[in-house]
């Protein structure tokens, strides 16, 4: 994989939004280590302890600190830089964020991803576009039946039916402007990335499992368990990333053939329930306990949701490399050693990763 990649993006120009965020960040680590040029364009990172500033992210990138809200600023970034990829990963992330902030979370998520698509149809080059959304963006019937890139559309919470509205804005730019039949014409590729649940070292959200674990532990505090019998795609950040970044790759090989959606998650056996998750990481960790607690007054969030990857395999011929036990000791690993020094645990993880 580290060949493959190196070869496609050392010494070129990628355009990455949100990348001061959690998955972004470590997509600027992976990008430096492949030689890539970065420009960056997100909101300031939040928190004072955040991925992106534990990394020096900005000299990973040049950075643009600004909304994705802002057409004539997002636009004007991406016609100064003149990209070869981008991939665009800036959101409104978080369900219960979602039912909080309903508008904010539509704007962010559905006319953001319309106005950098239209600022890419404006670029006079060739470029490839990875939109990346999320596993949730499935009419999710709560079977387990693992949901194909075909399957129906949907989303019950303002952030999944928001990310399935970005998925429909992105398809009907690639039907309308970025016909893969006239790819000569406008030289744009354009695909979408729907990936399960990350869990990685430098995640420090509010109402995510793992940071809420990490908190619980290092505190010496009992961990509560909202939904315990929930099951999610679990997989470490770095499958995502690397797949997002080998799908780029693919259209810029052949821009025809892959500008269509992907999905991204763990094998079969790696859908874990929230409880087996949570028992797994206090086993690596060494210590610490947890209570279930239902929030009955919670809004609602799908209790079962599965991928199925096998298009990404097939096609893309990327497939999970770290099951769910590994990636938890990476993440576990990350969070006990990341204030020694976060730079080389990221790097040493990467490394280890791309071998």
């Amino acid at each position: 994989m580290i060949e493959k990649l190196k070869h496609s993006y050392h010494g070129k120009k990628v355009f990455v939004t949100g990348h001061t965020g959690f998955k972004g960040a470590w997509m600027l680590a992976v990008l430096k280590n492949l030689g890539a040029k970065v420009k960056g364009y997100a909101l300031d990172p939040e928190g004072q302890t955040n991925l992106y500033t534990l990394l020096n992210g900005d000299k990973l990138c040049n950075s643009v600190i600004a909304d994705i809200r802002n057409k004539e600023k997002l636009d004007k970034e991406i016609h100064l830089f003149q990209p070869d990829f981008v991939f665009h990963l800036a959101a409104q992330s978080l369900v219960r964020v979602s039912y909080d902030k309903p508008v904010e979370t539509f704007e962010t998520n559905v006319i953001g991803t319309t106005y950098l698509l239209e600022a890419v149809r404006r670029l006079e080059r060739q470029c490839s576009v990875v939109i990346v959304t999320t596993d949730k963006v499935y009419e999710n019937r709560e079977t387990w039946d693992a949901y194909k890139e075909d399957d129906p559309l949907g989303g019950f919470d303002p952030y999944s039916s928001s990310k399935a509205a970005a998925e429909i804005v992105t398809a009907s730019y690639r039907k309308s402007f970025f016909m893969p039949d006239r790819f000569s014409y406008h030289r744009k590729a354009v695909a979408s990335a729907r990936a399960g649940n990350v869990i990685g070292g430098g995640d420090w959200a509010k109402d995510r499992i793992v940071p809420d674990l990490v908190r619980a532990l290092s505190n010496n505090h009992t961990l509560t368990v909202r939904n315990p019998e929930s099951v999610r795609p679990w997989q470490h950040v770095l499958e995502p990333v690397c797949g997002y970044l080998l799908l780029g790759a693919r259209l810029q090989e052949e821009p025809q053939k892959f500008a269509t959606a992907y999905n991204f998650g763990p094998l079969e056996a790696d859908n874990l329930m929230v409880r087996e998750l949570v028992e797994k990481s206090l086993k690596i960790w060494g210590s610490g306990s947890y209570k279930e607690l239902p929030d009955v007054q919670a809004p609602h969030e799908a209790g079962l949701l599965r991928l199925n990857i096998s298009k990404a395999i097939n096609e893309l011929g990327w497939k999970p490399k770290w099951d769910s036990e590994k990636a938890l000791k990476m993440t576990l690993n990350w969070y006990k050693s990341y204030k020694v020094d976060a730079q080389a645990i990221t790097e040493s993880q990467i490394a280890e990763y791309l071998e």
